[in-house]
């Protein structure tokens, strides 16, 4: 079942039980693919790929606007971005623990052969391709950093 599809059937489910959070997000969602499809080279058709990448940037989206709202003792605009993160979060595939993404990330480096900070670019650019989806830039990069200071 492709994303359309999950969040069409989601729609259907939170317009029967009145989850107007729950539609927020789906309809935020849901404007993304379509806009995603309308795109030059599109032809009407996302793959996986870009469903993910747009699932991940709506969710860098709201969690940059949560810390705002935070910061400016907004908490009714602040639950908002919450209930819509909790939408976008359960179409993305689980996050990596911080444990697990230390692992990937010093295989990574050793099969790299990155000795020092100056090879964080080439670090960071296998990490980002190899844990699309399963772990956030700034975690990776947090990590790489760590790892390479070593």
């Amino acid at each position: 079942m492709s994303l359309e599809q999950q969040v069409m059937a989601e729609m259907k489910e939170a317009m029967k039980a009145k989850a107007e959070g729950t539609l927020r997000g789906l309809r935020a969602i849901k404007a993304e693919i379509i806009k995603a499809k309308t795109e030059p080279g599109a032809n009407g058709e996302i793959n996986a790929e870009t469903e993910l990448k747009m699932l991940q940037k709506m969710m860098k989206q709201r969690k940059d606007s949560l810390d705002i709202y935070k910061q400016q003792n907004r908490a009714d605009l602040a639950l908002k971005e919450e209930e819509e993160i909790a939408i976008i979060e359960k179409f993305l595939p689980s996050q990596m623990g911080e444990a697990e993404l230390k692992e990937a990330v010093a295989a990574i480096i050793a099969a790299v052969g990155a000795t020092s900070a100056a090879d964080m670019g080439k670090v960071m650019g296998a990490a980002t391709k190899q844990l699309a989806g399963k772990a956030d830039g700034k975690a990776i990069s947090a990590v790489v950093k760590e790892l390479l200071s070593k």
